[in-house]
Parts: structure tokens; sequence; C-alpha cells
């Protein structure tokens, strides 16, 4: 009786503790860093304000284009799902990494391990629903999501890729069964809707149903579309890893 009631007693203070760690945890636009093979990698993490530890809450994870690489830990906050956060916060509800990746030369997949750490960071400091973690990415940040997506399927319970690109080859056998939303500009010249089309067929071929919205007339910048017109937090909600 006495090794039981000891055990309930440590069950009961890691409880305690745990909660107590949620409880805690920053709300707004955080910085964070993680270190992975001793290199540091900084990046800010969106919690609303509302934040409470007594539920569970999704969890999205953001990608930036070129223009926002460096080591700064913020600039990829200026633009995308960052700057959409900013302008209607009560639309995204949810805890939010924007990573960073530091070299524009590098794929965001050359970095897929700072963007796992970062995730079982946010796991470790919000209570974070394992069922509804999302990712999605412009850009540079497309074709990570796309890569990560296939790399990680078991993980991500819906993606969506904004003007993406990459062999649709190495995506689609790691994609075949994951819920998807593409978005792209039909004028885009930086990166042509080919590419998000030649992705989306491959992935049919497979035997899913991938969306993919165009917006005629709109060129790279089809991320303000996607993230400040479209419902997409919900269709996200809509989709929970292990549901039927």
């Amino acid at each position: 009786m006495a090794q039981i009631r000891k055990a309930l007693v440590v069950a009961l203070l890691l409880a305690i503790a745990t909660g107590a760690s949620y409880a805690a945890a920053p709300t707004g636009f955080v910085f964070n860093s993680v270190t992975v093979a001793q290199r540091e990698y900084k990046y800010t993490v969106y919690a609303p304000r509302d934040y409470d530890s007594l539920k569970k809450w999704p969890l999205v994870v953001f990608l930036h284009g070129a223009g926002e690489c460096g080591t700064d830990g913020w600039k990829q906050v200026t633009v995308g799902l960052g700057g959409a956060i900013m302008m209607n916060m009560e639309k995204w509800p949810a805890v939010v990494i924007m990573a960073q990746k530091p070299d524009v030369r590098d794929a965001w997949e050359q970095h897929d391990e700072a963007v796992m750490a970062m995730v079982k960071a946010a796991q470790r400091t919000y209570k974070i629903d394992n069922s509804r973690i999302y990712l999605t990415g412009l850009s540079q940040g497309g074709h990570g999501t796309w890569a990560i997506g296939s790399m990680h399927p078991d993980v991500w319970a819906a993606i969506a890729p904004i003007c993406g690109y990459g062999d649709p080859k190495v995506f689609a056998p790691g994609l075949k069964t994951m819920p998807i939303w593409a978005f792209h500009g039909e004028a885009d010249t930086t990166v042509p809707m080919a590419q998000s089309t030649a992705i989306v067929d491959a992935i049919k071929a497979e035997g899913n149903t991938p969306k993919l919205t165009t917006y005629p007339g709109v060129g790279h910048n089809s991320w303000d579309k996607a993230y400040r017109e479209e419902n997409l937090f919900d269709w996200f909600m809509q989709n929970v890893k292990g549901k039927k």
C-alpha cells in the first residue's frame, strides 16, 4: 500500500508540475530558439492572448520564402501568416511556429531536423493537440511544405503549400493520404502555376484528392489571399489526425 501511495503522489506531483508549466506559457509573439547539430535557430512562436492550458490547442507551422531567410528570428513574421495574424488574430486561434531558414541557398528540407525540434519545443511549452498539427508555407516555404510534409506524414494532420514547387515524384508517395489545400497565382512568373499543378496531379495519381485554388491575374504573392481571404484555419480544423 505504501508503494502504491508513493506512486500516486509522484504521479500527482508530475501532473501538477506539467499543468503549472503549461499555465505559465507566454502569449503573443514570442522569441525562441533551438540548437540542432551545434547550430542555433532563432524563430518566433505566436500564442493567442486567451491561451488557456485547460484545453488542447492546434499547432500550425509556417515556412517562409527566400526574402525572409536570416538569423534574426523575426523577419519571417512580417510576410505571410504572421501578417495575417496581426490583421485578424481571431481568425487564427492556434499556437503558430514561424520558423526561420538561415541561408537562402538551402532548401527547407535541409533544415528538417530544426523544424521538428521547434515542434517538440512547442509541445513541451504549450498544451498542444497532437492530432491537430498543420504545416504551411509560401514560395521556398511552399516547396518546404511539400517536402517536409511528405517526410513526416505521421505528424501533420493537413498541409497547405502556397506557390510551391519541386519534384512531384519525390513528394507524391508520402502525401497519398494527406489532406492538402494548395494555392497558386495564375500569373506567377517567379514560380509558374504549372509547378503546383504537376505536384497535385501526381498526388491524385496516388489516389488522393488534393485541393488546388488558383487566382486569375495574381502573381507570386498568392499568400495574402490564401491566409487573409480563405477560411484556411477552419479547413485545417476539419482535418484531425487519426480520424476517419
